[in-house]
C-alpha cells in the first residue's frame, strides 16, 4: 500500500481549501499541530497529578499512572501498524497539498499525534470526569489541526484517536489492580507524600477500598465498623 493512500482524498482536499482561505489560522495552527497541542496534554496530565494527590484517592492516582504509561503504550502499539500499513502522507500523494509544517519521512496512518492525544484525554476522564472533558476538546482540535497543517487525511487523526482511547480502556481494566496493589504498598513507604496529601489519606489494599479516604479518629470517636472489635481485644 505504499503507493496508495486509504479511503477518498475528497475531504482532506476541503479541509486543505479552507486552510488556504484562512491565512490568519495559519500561526495558531501550526503551533498547535507542532508543541502546543502535546504541551497542553502534558499540563492537563499534571493538573491530574495534583488533583489525584489532593484527594488521597488511589484509584485516581493508579488512572493517571496508567494514562502516562498507557499512552506510551499506545504509541508502541502504533509502530508496526504505521509500517504495515505504509500510507504516504497527503503532501506526497496529492499534487499542489498546502503544507505548513515540515515534511516527514514516516507512513501516516495511524497519526502518532492523535494516538497520543486519544490516549491522554481517555485516561484523564478515568481520574476526573470534567478534567477528561477538557483534555478531549484539546485532542480533538489537535486531531484537526493535523489535517489542517497538510500532514495527515482525517482518518490518520481518526484512527489515532480511537487506537489510543481503546489501549487507555484495555489498560484500565487489566493493568488497575495490579497498578492499586503496588500503590497500596507504595503508601506505606517514605514515598507516601508523593501519592497522597496530608496524614489521613487513603490507604486501600484493594480495589475495593480505593474510593475512600480514610480519615484519622480523635480519642472518644466511635471507631469505623470493623474496628470497635479489634481495638476492645487491644484493651483486654
Amino acid at each position: 500500500m505504499a503507493d496508495s493512500y486509504l479511503g477518498d482524498a475528497g475531504d482532506f482536499l476541503l479541509i486543505n481549501r479552507f486552510a488556504r482561505r484562512t491565512g490568519w489560522l495559519h500561526g495558531f495552527m501550526t503551533g498547535y499541530a507542532s508543541t502546543y497541542g502535546l504541551l497542553i496534554l502534558v499540563l492537563l496530565l499534571a493538573a491530574g497529578r495534583w488533583l489525584a494527590r489532593r484527594a488521597g484517592q488511589l484509584r485516581m492516582m493508579a488512572a493517571l499512572i496508567w494514562a502516562g504509561l498507557g499512552t506510551l503504550v499506545a504509541v508502541g502499539v502504533n509502530q508496526p501498524i504505521v509500517t504495515a500499513v505504509a500510507e504516504k502522507r497527503p503532501y506526497i500523494s496529492i499534487p499542489r497539498t498546502l503544507l505548513l509544517v515540515s515534511r516527514s519521512v514516516d507512513y501516516g496512518f495511524p497519526s502518532d499525534h492523535a494516538v497520543m492525544a486519544g490516549a491522554v484525554a481517555t485516561g484523564l476522564c478515568f481520574v476526573n470526569r470534567c478534567l477528561g472533558i477538557v483534555a478531549w476538546v484539546a485532542a480533538v482540535l489537535l486531531a484537526l489541526s493535523r489535517v489542517y497543517v497538510g500532514a495527515h487525511y482525517p482518518h490518520d487523526v481518526a484512527a489515532g484517536l480511537l487506537l489510543g482511547a481503546a489501549v487507555i480502556v484495555l489498560g484500565q481494566l487489566l493493568a488497575r489492580p495490579i497498578l492499586l496493589w503496588l500503590l497500596g504498598s507504595l503508601v506505606r513507604t517514605p514515598l507516601r507524600p508523593l501519592l497522597v496529601a496530608g496524614r489521613g489519606e487513603t490507604r486501600p489494599t484493594s480495589t475495593q477500598g480505593a474510593d475512600r479516604p480514610v480519615r484519622p479518629t480523635a480519642p472518644g470517636d466511635p471507631l469505623p465498623a470493623g474496628r470497635e472489635g479489634a481495638h476492645r481485644d487491644a484493651r483486654d
